[in-house]
């Protein structure tokens, strides 16, 4: 469990970092977009008041949602208490970390800053995410691959 700790850990600081450098030091929320690699990788403010995409923004509360992703990651470190190899390990904590990092978002500003905008082979895309998104989608795929199943026991496996 060390090691789920301190991935969450990691992940849920350099997400806070990343939104305090990119949207507070840089000004995003106020010149709203930078040019990084155009076309490639940009800057584009935004606030995601829904969950994925923006979806149910105006229906759910941010306390619904600060109230789902906990009991998600407490799942999940339930889930994670049953021995698993460490890469599973590992990515249940980036998967824990970076659902803190935005539970801190919604709680402070009352939605979750997001800023990164990835665009490719003459496609705009017009969605934006942060690091707690690429560290939430990480880790569901790494335990998809990595975990074991844990309602098998010793004896039946």
């Amino acid at each position: 469990m060390r090691l789920v700790g301190i991935a969450a850990l990691i992940a849920a600081l350099l997400d806070q970092v990343s939104k305090y450098i990119v949207v507070h030091s840089m000004q995003l929320e106020r010149v709203n977009s930078i040019e990084v690699l155009p076309p490639f990788l940009n800057f584009r403010y935004g606030e995601n008041r829904g969950i994925n995409f923006g979806l149910f923004g105006d229906d759910v509360s941010s306390w619904v949602l600060i109230g789902l992703a906990t009991v998600i990651c407490l799942v999940v470190l339930w889930w994670l208490r049953h021995p698993q190899p460490k890469l599973a390990q590992f990515s249940g904590g980036l998967l824990i970390g970076g659902a803190i990092g935005n539970i801190f978002d919604r709680y402070w500003y009352g939605y979750v800053l997001d800023f990164l905008n990835v665009s490719c082979c003459g496609i705009n895309n017009p969605f934006v995410f942060n690091v707690a998104d690429i560290f939430i989608f990480a880790g569901a795929i790494g335990l998809a691959f990595f975990a074991k199943d844990a309602t098998k026991t010793k004896k039946g496996a």
